[in-house]
């Protein structure tokens, strides 16, 4: 039996947004948003982050410097109890490849990989093309207004909830688990 997952993007969701971040000292948490996360685990969904990083396609940094921000990610939901089940990046640029968000290609690799109802799960992040995927796959988007999201709000599709941040992602999702709607 597949299981539900949250599907959340890094930049402006989980952590600050600074651009193109290629080093482990830049990594800081938006408020609220580890206990959000181990809101959801402790609820029982699988928890995947999945982001795009053109910076390595551009050059601003390496695979590797990616790697030693996830690592110090990583590092600082586990001091908290927090243990992601997946981590998905994409290194291309823009319009080059079938994994960059909004393509679907991570999500559906980690549905094989982790046993995802894909449709069951929820889709979170600052940008509107960090959800797409969601609707495209017949889950639920959630837009949060951190990171990006405070600019890019003018155009939100009905279909996709608009949030001010992880935190009160969370207590939607969790809400609609027990039996509460999720709408605009």
């Amino acid at each position: 039996m597949s299981r539900r997952a949250v599907f959340v993007d890094r930049d402006g969701t989980i952590i600050v947004e600074k651009g193109y971040l290629g080093h482990p000292d830049g990594v800081e948490m938006i408020d609220g948003a580890v206990e959000a996360l181990g809101a959801l685990q402790a609820a029982g969904f699988v928890i995947v982050v999945v982001t795009n990083q053109a910076g390595i396609a551009h050059g601003f940094y390496s695979r590797e410097d990616y790697q030693a921000v996830a690592l110090r990610l990583v590092e600082e939901l586990e001091v908290a109890g927090v243990v992601l089940d997946g981590m998905y990046f994409c290194p291309h640029q823009p319009d080059s490849c079938d994994c960059r968000k909004p393509s679907t290609g991570m999500y559906l690799r980690a549905q094989k990989e982790l046993d995802i109802d894909l449709a069951a799960s929820f889709y979170i992040g600052d940008k509107i093309t960090d959800v797409k995927p969601g609707l495209a796959l017949g889950g639920q988007a959630i837009l949060v207004r951190t990171g990006y999201g405070c600019e890019s709000q003018s155009d939100i599709p009905d279909s996709v909830r608009a949030v001010e941040d992880l935190s009160e992602a969370s207590q939607v999702i969790i809400e609609e688990m027990a039996g509460g709607a999720i709408g605009s």
